[in-house]
């Protein structure tokens, strides 16, 4: 969509992000990853050469980074946050270093004039942890209703479409097709997606007895395996505004998912399993699968891209970037 009205640059990593923006004539910067203080030091000097209006960092690491590289310079700071673990120590390996990290972002917070989040569980999230000074606009991700579906029928080709991580908790969904499969032989599984559980997982199902009715196919095109399959297992344990599950509702899909983060947000409570409850997420997979009235449908609360880029835009607009030397609309 680009931002209409700005000229869009992006600075990251080299990768598929980068190939796919060249590919549709996005001007990019590649920043160097060997080490902390040369990534800042690559992003400070595209912050001089480039002078932009604004700079918008998306994800705690590349927030606490721009903090440090644009410091004392004329750029106004944006920060969407995308995901807070529900586990504050989830992602940490000591307690003491999760409480330092939640003060590292109060502080660079400080930095920034215009923070969004998600999710309303996001900013609820960044309220309690971090205690912003600015206030806090809250932009769910967007998704565009598609011009035709796939053809739909009942049925139970289950789909596991995440990272092989564990606060993704393939496990239970694994346990759950497992507890189902009895009653209903011929259903199927498909666990899509790579991570550091890859091997475990494939142990596990053979543990479980499974391995014949489920398969491992790592990497997929996301639309293509949604259109193959009837329903979507997602009992995360962290998780804010989830594109898996907005692609899956708007594809027609079935969908079982745990509590967590801005899930409710997204499905109704039918779809819903309480956490490490096997028996009942297995049962709403089993409904969502055969009965097609009890799928859900996309809220109209739920944007389309184009209204999730013009809330940002507001954003922009409110943030005060006017009053910064030399703006530019970039």
């Amino acid at each position: 969509m680009g931002l209409p009205g700005w000229r869009l640059i992006v600075a990251a990593p080299e990768g598929p992000l980068l190939e796919g923006l060249r590919d549709l004539g996005v001007t990019v910067e590649p920043l160097a990853t060997t080490s902390t203080a040369r990534f800042v030091r690559a992003l400070r000097e595209v912050l001089k050469r480039r002078r932009p209006s604004i700079a918008h960092s998306h994800l705690a690491k590349a927030d606490i980074l721009l903090a440090a590289a644009a410091c004392d310079l004329p750029v106004t700071l944006v920060t969407t946050e995308h995901h807070i673990s529900p586990d504050r120590y989830m992602f940490h390996p000591s307690r003491v270093e999760a409480r330092l990290m939640e003060v590292v972002h109060r502080v660079r917070l400080t930095r920034f004039a215009a923070a969004i989040a998600v999710s309303e569980s996001t900013k609820r999230d960044m309220l309690q942890r971090w205690h912003p000074k600015q206030s806090i606009r809250v932009v769910l991700n967007g998704v565009d209703r598609p011009t035709s579906l796939p053809a739909r029928a009942a049925g139970l080709r289950m789909l596991s479409l995440s990272r092989l991580d564990a606060e993704k908790d393939v496990q239970m969904s694994l346990q759950a097709f497992a507890r189902l499969l009895p009653d209903h032989p011929h259903a199927t599984f498909t666990v899509a997606g790579t991570g550091t559980l890859s091997e475990e997982l494939e142990a596990f199902a053979r543990t479980l007895g499974i391995e014949q009715q489920t398969r491992f196919v790592g990497f997929v095109d996301a639309q293509e395996a949604m259109a193959m399959h009837d329903v979507l297992l997602q009992p995360s344990r962290s998780d804010n505004l989830s594109y898996a599950l907005l692609d899956a509702v708007a594809q027609g899909m079935g969908v079982a998912a745990s509590p967590i983060g801005g899930n409710p947000e997204i499905l109704p409570q039918r779809c819903i399993a309480p956490f490490n409850d096997v028996n009942a997420l297995a049962q709403i997979a089993v409904t969502q699968g055969l009965d097609l009235s009890a799928r859900p449908s996309l809220s109209s609360s739920i944007p389309t891209v184009a209204e999730m880029v013009d809330a940002i835009l507001d954003v922009y607009a409110s943030s005060g970037w006017q009053n910064r030397i030399g703006g530019r609309r970039t």
